[in-house]
């Protein structure tokens, strides 16, 4: 059996960056530092996390005057930031630059007077984190098959959840422009995340069996699966080795391997090494980095 590893998979910038940024905040700080929210989502990271006195709160009021608050990959509300400041706490802001992005673009909408459209998943922190940025006039549409939710406007702004498909955003825009006089589009679907996509669709379509790697809580791998799924029925959503099974490799003679942008390299180690146990052999690892 050959395994396959999508040229893009796994931890993008901004999660290296927000990853970096904890870390040395906390061997600076020589103490328990907390982040709001998890930081990433993949538990794994954030039990490694937890294990050295970097914990998850979700709520300012937890941490104690002087302590230290980082603010998770996927932004928050700007109020909860100047609250923090003003309770004494030290603020690191590791939001995602291409988060920072969306924020932006949907900020200017509203100033500009668009009703602003955001296509993503309702109640995820990102689209939290843009509404509360924008302070306007709003819809969150999961997609195009909602558009009639809309309610009536001349002029209408999108932006676009960082890890949605590009499918999507195209299905969308071409139900939008039916039904609004002026619609200006910010496509602010990150490049890891269509770097990542891309791969994983032209893997799916060339294996007999697809793993997609990463936290069940994160949308790009989600998103990931169902990306797969959609060229090849037979794909697994796994975020541990532990969850492999001998009956998934039954009759399969290439597998492939994507995972996440908040998979670190070393969950994807694990997964092909429990491969290799079970396939009582040393598959080569072809189209990939070397693990």
């Amino acid at each position: 059996m050959d395994i396959l590893l999508a040229k893009h998979a796994g931890y993008c910038y901004g999660v290296n960056r927000a990853i970096k940024m904890t870390l040395d905040a906390s061997e600076q700080r020589g103490g328990p530092i907390y982040t709001l929210g998890p930081l990433i989502h993949n538990p794994q990271v954030i039990n490694k996390l937890t294990e050295r006195g970097i914990f998850p709160v979700e709520d300012i009021h937890e941490v104690e005057g002087g302590g230290i608050i980082i603010v998770r990959c996927h932004g928050i509300d700007p109020k909860v930031i100047l609250e923090a400041k003003n309770r004494g706490l030290r603020v690191i802001d590791a939001t995602c630059p291409y988060v920072r992005k969306v924020q932006d673009k949907a900020s200017l909408l509203v100033r500009e007077g668009y009703f602003l459209v955001i296509l993503g998943e309702r109640g995820h922190p990102e689209i939290n984190g843009i509404v509360a940025c924008a302070a306007g006039e709003h819809i969150v549409l999961e997609s195009a098959d909602e558009v009639n939710n809309l309610p009536r406007r001349r002029k209408v702004g999108l932006v676009v959840q960082t890890t949605q498909s590009q499918s999507n955003l195209v299905a969308l825009v071409s139900e939008l422009i039916k039904r609004v006089g002026e619609l200006r589009v910010y496509n602010t679907i990150c490049n890891a995340t269509m770097l990542r996509q891309r791969s994983a669709l032209e893997l799916a379509r060339k294996t007999d069996l697809m793993l997609v790697v990463g936290g069940r809580n994160s949308a790009n791998t989600t998103r990931l699966a169902e990306i797969c799924k959609g060229v090849n029925a037979h794909t697994f959503h796994l975020e541990t080795a532990e969850e492999i099974e001998e009956r998934f490799f039954q009759e399969v003679g290439t597998l492939g391997i994507t995972a996440g942008a908040s998979t670190p390299d070393w969950i994807i180690e694990e997964i092909v090494q429990k491969i290799k146990v079970i396939s009582s052999g040393a598959p080569e690892l072809k189209h990939g980095r070397a693990l």
